[in-house]
């Protein structure tokens, strides 16, 4: 019998490449984050008493989207009370939002990415330490719906339902 010597960091490459010699796909790398076109954006204030106007499972989070009228208009009243709603495209368009959760930092959001269908809402925020009691600021975009299959809020991914 013939003993075969190697140094262990040789003996561990020569596993490796028996171990990938069994693979038959090669991972593919995915593309770079997109930056999506801002169609209308608003900020402002958001009373605390209406957060229940928001999505179910997005009244906690600090991003999410409004994706029909029927859930934009509510919240729009409260977020702009006697102003007229804008005219969107909801089965083009959609709305992102992004909202202090913690303390009262005037927001704005300022890009949108989008990589592999999950759109990342990206905000600017003033730095205080006023806390959050009867309204947060609040700032809402306008983005194309097309290719978006998931808003990302922090760790949580949030489906996008179709129109």
């Amino acid at each position: 019998m013939r003993t075969i010597s190697m140094k262990p960091a040789k003996l561990l490459g020569a596993l490796a490449l028996l171990a990938l010699g069994g693979c038959t796909t090669v991972p593919e790398a995915t593309a770079p984050p997109t930056e999506l076109a801002i169609a209308q954006s608003w900020s402002g204030d958001y009373p605390v008493a209406e957060l229940k106007l928001l999505p179910p499972g997005q009244q906690q989070l600090a991003s999410g989207y409004l994706g029909s009228a029927a859930a934009f208009g509510p919240v729009w009243a409260a977020f702009k009370p006697g102003e007229a709603a804008p005219a969107l495209d909801f089965g083009k368009q959609m709305v992102v939002f992004h909202r202090n959760v913690a303390y009262y930092n005037r927001t704005r959001i300022f890009k949108v990415t989008l990589k592999d269908g999950v759109a990342d809402v990206l905000a600017a925020e003033t730095m205080s330490a006023i806390p959050v009691t009867d309204r947060v600021a609040m700032a809402m975009a306008v983005i194309a719906r097309s290719g978006v299959t998931g808003i990302q809020a922090g760790t949580v991914r949030i489906p996008v339902r179709a129109q």
